[in-house]
C-alpha cells in the first residue's frame, strides 16, 4: 500500500516542484509530450541562409502534406490535430520568418507576396513539387497566395479561417482595427492575454499564472515586430484583397471555417466558395478562428476524408 501511494503521489510532486520552481521545462515537458502524441518530430534546413525550424512526422514515403500557421503563431499550431494525419501523410508544419523560432529579422519585409515566396524557397529545398498545402489565417493567406503566384506546384488546398478575402459581413477585427492606437492582436502584458485568447477562441482555455509568463513569453518580447507586421497585413488586407483573383485557383480547395470566427468573419466562406470552382466548405459550430486547436479531431477527419479523394 506504502509502495502504491509512493507511485501515486511521486509523479505529483515532481509536478508541483516543475509547477513552482522550473515552469518553463513544465511547459517544454507539456509541448514535448503533445508532439510525441502527434508524432512529430522537430527539424530544420537553411533556406536562402535563414534557419528554418519545422516540425514533420509520418512517413516520408507518405504524400507530403505542408501546414503554415497564422498570425502570432507558430509550427506548434499542428500538433493537437497533427496525430489524425501522420499515419497517412508526411505532415510537415514550419515557422515563419517572423515567428516562433524562425527569424525574427525587422528589416524584413512582411507582405503576403514576399512570405509566399520564401515558402517556395522552404518547399525548394526540401524537394517538395506538388504537395498538399494548407494554412490558418494568415498562414491560409499565404497559401492561397502560393497557388495564385506558383500555379501547378500544388497538389490540393486546404485554407482554414484564411485572411486575403472580404465577407459581406465585418467582422469584430475589422472594427476594432479601424483605431490605428489599438492592436487587437497584440498583447500589452500578462493580463492582456486572457483578453486575447478570448478573442481567438470561443471557449478559452484556462492558464495558469505560474505558466504565463513562459507561455506568452514571446508575444511580449516581439511586441513591437508583431505589431509592425499585423500592420503590414491590415494594410495589404485593405487595399488588395484577394477576391478578384479566386477564379486563378485551379487545384481542389478545402475550405474549413468557425462560426464564431470574431477576427475573420464566416460570410468569408460564400465569397471562397463562389470564387474557386472546384472547392467545398465545412463550418464547425461551437468553434472560432483556429479550428485546428479548438477542435483538432473533427479538423483532421474532415481533412483527411478530402485528402484522400485527391491522391
Amino acid at each position: 500500500m506504502k509502495l502504491l501511494l509512493i507511485l501515486i503521489a511521486a509523479p505529483l510532486i515532481a509536478l508541483a516542484i516543475l509547477y513552482f520552481a522550473f515552469p518553463e521545462r513544465l511547459v517544454a515537458l507539456m509541448r514535448s509530450l503533445v508532439r510525441r502524441r502527434g508524432r512529430l518530430v522537430q527539424k530544420s534546413v537553411t533556406v536562402d541562409g535563414r534557419n528554418w525550424p519545422y516540425l514533420e512526422g509520418g512517413d516520408p514515403s507518405k504524400p507530403a502534406l505542408v501546414m503554415v500557421h497564422g498570425f502570432g503563431g507558430d509550427k506548434d499550431n499542428w500538433t493537437f490535430y497533427a496525430a489524425g494525419l501522420t499515419r497517412d501523410y508526411r505532415l510537415i508544419a514550419p515557422d515563419l520568418p517572423g515567428f516562433g523560432e524562425n527569424d525574427r529579422d525587422p528589416a524584413l519585409p512582411y507582405d503576403i507576396e514576399s512570405q509566399a515566396a520564401r515558402l517556395k524557397g522552404f518547399l525548394d529545398v526540401l524537394g517538395l513539387d506538388r504537395p498538399h498545402l494548407g494554412g490558418n489565417s494568415m498562414g491560409g493567406w499565404i497559401a492561397l497566395r502560393f497557388a495564385l503566384d506558383y500555379p501547378g506546384r500544388l497538389r490540393t488546398l486546404t485554407l482554414l479561417n484564411n485572411a486575403g478575402v472580404t465577407g459581406a459581413n465585418e467582422s469584430e477585427l475589422q472594427k476594432l482595427s479601424a483605431d490605428r492606437d489599438f492592436n487587437p492582436l497584440v498583447i500589452a502584458n500578462l493580463e492582456d492575454a486572457d483578453r486575447l485568447v478570448a478573442f481567438v477562441v470561443h471557449k478559452p482555455v484556462y492558464v495558469p499564472s505560474r505558466l504565463k509568463p513562459v507561455v506568452y513569453g514571446d508575444a511580449l518580447k516581439y511586441r513591437d515586430l508583431l505589431d509592425r507586421i499585423f500592420w503590414v497585413i491590415a494594410d495589404e488586407m485593405e487595399a488588395k484583397p484577394l477576391d478578384d483573383r479566386l477564379g486563378e485557383v485551379k487545384v481542389p480547395t478545402l475550405i474549413i471555417w468557425g462560426r464564431h470566427d470574431k477576427l475573420i468573419d464566416v460570410s468569408c466562406v460564400a465569397t471562397l466558395e463562389n470564387g474557386i470552382a472546384n472547392s467545398r466548405s465545412h463550418v464547425f459550430d461551437h468553434v472560432a478562428h483556429v479550428p485546428m486547436i479548438e477542435a483538432p479531431k473533427a479538423t483532421a477527419e474532415v481533412q483527411r476524408a478530402f485528402l484522400a479523394e485527391h491522391p
